[in-house]
This record gives C-alpha cells, structure tokens and sequence, in this order.
C-alpha cells in the first residue's frame, strides 16, 4: 500500500479545502480494498451524494469518508444531528472512514474504519443550533464521540505510517459482524457499553464482579433501566454466545 497522495491529481484546484478532497478521494479509491469482503478498489459515488462517498461493487457495503489534517482526533464533525439519528435506525446508514494526513510531506498517517453497526445513537452528540444571524439560523448539526467506541471499533489499515496486514483486518472486521444481528439500536448500545467496559479493564481474564465496577458509569448511560446488574451478565451472556468472549468458569471470563 503507497501512502504518498498524489498530487498531480488535484493541481487544477485552487481551493485547499478542495484539493484535500480530491487527494484523500484519489488515495481512498485506488489504495483500500473494502473490508467487509477484501475486494481490491473502492468505487467513487457522484459528488454531492448525500453521507455517502465510496461503495463496493463486489459486495454493496457503502462508506463515508471523513479526513483531518495530523490527527482524527476524539471526535468528528458531522452533518445534521436529527438526519443522523434518523440514519441510525435505517439498514442504510453507511461505514465510516477516517483518514488522517500531512499535508508537509503529503503522506497518510493514519487510516481506519469505523464499521455501522458501531453506531448507535450514544456516541452522537448535539451541536449548539446556530445563531439567528447565521444564514442557516437554527441549524443543529453534531460531533461523532469516538472516545466512546471500543478499540474493536476502529479497525486501522493505516496506524502511524505503518499498514496492517490484510487478513488481520478482515479478521477484525469479520469478529464483530455479529452486532448487525441486533436490529434494536438501544440494545445494541448495551452491547457495546459493556464491551466499552471490558475493553477498560486492560487485561485479557476478568471476572463478573470487576464489571459490576462499571455499574454506576452504565446507569448514568442508561437512566431508564432499573436492573443494571441483571443486562450486564444478559450482555456479557450475549458475548459469550457470538465468540466474543469466553465462559472460563463461574463468574470468571476471558477475551476470545
């Protein structure tokens, strides 16, 4: 994988704004093969297709590209936030990815993919409605809160100038396809609370009380639900069963 952009491709262009387009366009489209199924190019929908800029003709997934110069960064601007909740409830809302690059040396840094089932409606966050002296008074755009994914939510093909191995992120990527099963949003954001919470613990083996920890941060999520003990070990069930996680012994857990 060459992580030089081409620059040739975007001299017509006058406009920095644009030429980054074009640039991490032309990269995207000729360098990434889609990670659902391996297929080796990305095909480019028309510009101006709404939340929408990359599929693949092999298989049908779709991806938004977002890009940021030196670094993504914790949270990611987005469009209007009430069209993005509305996206989360439909089969249509697409992958995410993130490129980081250096405009100095034209040279991607950093290059992941945010899969969909990954988002669920917790990680977006409202914007402050723009003045009513703004041309589009009242607007409410939002940010993506990528602190809040789980690291099996980003699945780098690009970390700090170095590229994984492909099968490693098919792998990855194949390891949590399960979460698409779960076609209730709220549910799947348990789901991934407690992967969250599993992720903090920072070690391989856990047991079932080292998550109850988690108790008072997950009821301050999810304020409507009285019985957060009892969706905790439904959840941690719920890993166990799609080979997320392995049942050692009572009470006592490990990462597959």
């Amino acid at each position: 994988m060459e992580l030089t952009l081409d620059i040739t491709v975007a001299k017509e262009y006058k406009s920095r704004a644009q030429q980054v387009r074009v640039l991490t366009e032309h990269w995207v489209r000729n360098q990434i093969y889609c990670p659902n199924c391996g297929y080796i190019n990305m095909d480019k929908y028309p510009n101006n297709q709404p939340a929408v800029d990359f599929f693949c003709s092999s298989c049908g997934e779709d991806y938004e590209l977002k890009s940021k110069q030196n670094s993504v960064g914790v949270k990611v601007v987005d469009g209007a936030y009430r069209t993005m909740i509305e996206r989360l409830q439909s089969a249509d809302n697409p992958n995410l990815f993130l490129l980081s690059y250096d405009l100095i040396n034209y040279e991607v840094l950093s290059f992941f993919v945010v899969p969909k089932h990954f988002f669920v409606p917790g990680m977006i966050e409202k914007r402050k409605p723009l003045a009513p002296t703004a041309r589009r008074a009242g607007w409410v755009g939002c940010n993506i809160a990528l602190q809040s994914l789980p690291s099996s939510g980003k699945i780098f093909f690009v970390n700090n100038r170095k590229v994984e191995p492909k099968e490693a992120v098919l792998s990855l990527w194949r390891k949590t396809l399960f979460l698409r099963q779960e076609k209730d949003v709220d549910a799947r954001g348990w789901t991934l609370d407690v992967m969250k919470c599993v992720e903090q613990l920072g070690k391989p083996h856990f047991t079932l009380d080292e998550v109850y920890e988690f108790e008072s941060v997950l009821a301050r999520k999810h304020p409507d639900n009285r019985h957060v003990r009892d969706k905790i070990r439904q959840q941690l069930q719920v890993l166990r069963d799609k080979g997320y996680l392995e049942f050692v012994s009572r009470g006592n857990y490990r990462l597959a």
